[in-house]
């Protein structure tokens, strides 16, 4: 365990390290969250009764969503894992006495909370002096931000743990680009990145909420924006644990599966 640490910290240091990408991606993301309110409003004008939650706690789920983009977005894969598989170079990786799963694992959550920890506190400074209700809210209370803390970490952990399973595929295809295409549609539908997922049509969203795309930003957004209380919060935070442990087997099964038929060639 103690290796995979040092892994996870020496990602995190180096992902700290890129501070004026981070600056660049505050602007972007506080434009495109502004840009997303606005959209909203738009349709609340005509009649907020029928939108499933309310004008306030829609802003803080875009603002929130901004914020931690980076631990949610399934497009935020690590290119040089994907290099190193189509050239070889994951040779060098199997040389070391690791596991390449639980390495992966680790550089990827270091790679993902950098980029948050540089990223969040200035969006939610600006969210939280805007307006009502176009800023951001104070959760309902201090055991709702704690689940909230909990249910984003593991949100962060079902996101990577899918990611690994399209770096476990690649392994068997030619190129990774198809499968990975198709993967980040899927998720960035499916998960409420576009549109939270109580805006679906109910036996819609019932089917997506038992998916593991929902256990992702859906589940933890929601319940800071306080539009997920009660038994259904509980049973969104066990599926969440339930999906992570699911994936992370899948992608071990499929890591020992690719460990046996890898074939590399070259002095």
């Amino acid at each position: 365990m103690k290796k995979y640490i040092a892994f996870f910290r020496l990602r995190f240091s180096m992902g700290l390290q890129y501070r004026a990408a981070a600056a660049a991606g505050v602007v972007t993301q506080f434009v495109w969250g502004g840009m997303e309110i606005m959209m909203f409003r738009a349709f609340y004008n005509t009649d907020p009764d029928v939108f499933p939650m309310t004008f306030q706690a829609t802003s803080a789920y875009i603002w929130m969503q901004q914020a931690f983009l980076a631990l949610f977005m399934a497009w935020l894969m690590e290119n040089e894992i994907f290099d190193s598989i189509v050239n070889g170079n994951v040779a060098y990786e199997l040389c070391r006495p690791i596991d390449i799963y639980n390495m992966w694992f680790s550089r990827s959550l270091a790679n993902r909370i950098s980029k948050a920890v540089l990223r969040c506190m200035p969006i939610l400074l600006v969210a939280g002096f805007l307006p009502a209700p176009y800023g951001m809210m104070l959760p309902e209370s201090l055991p709702a931000f704690m689940l909230f803390l909990l249910t984003m970490l593991t949100g962060a952990g079902v996101t990577v743990a899918f990611c690994m399973l399209v770096y476990m595929i690649s392994f068997f295809t030619i190129s990774p680009a198809g499968i990975r295409i198709v993967a980040v549609s899927t998720v960035e539908f499916f998960s409420g990145a576009i549109i939270p997922l109580p805006f679906f049509p109910e036996n819609i969203r019932k089917i997506l909420e038992l998916l593991p795309f929902a256990s992702m930003q859906n589940v933890p957004l929601r319940i800071y924006s306080g539009d997920l209380i009660g038994a259904p919060m509980w049973k969104a935070i066990l599926l969440q644990f339930l999906w992570l442990m699911i994936l992370v087997l899948i992608g071990k099964l499929l890591n020992s599966l690719a460990m046996k038929r890898i074939s590399l060639q070259g002095g």
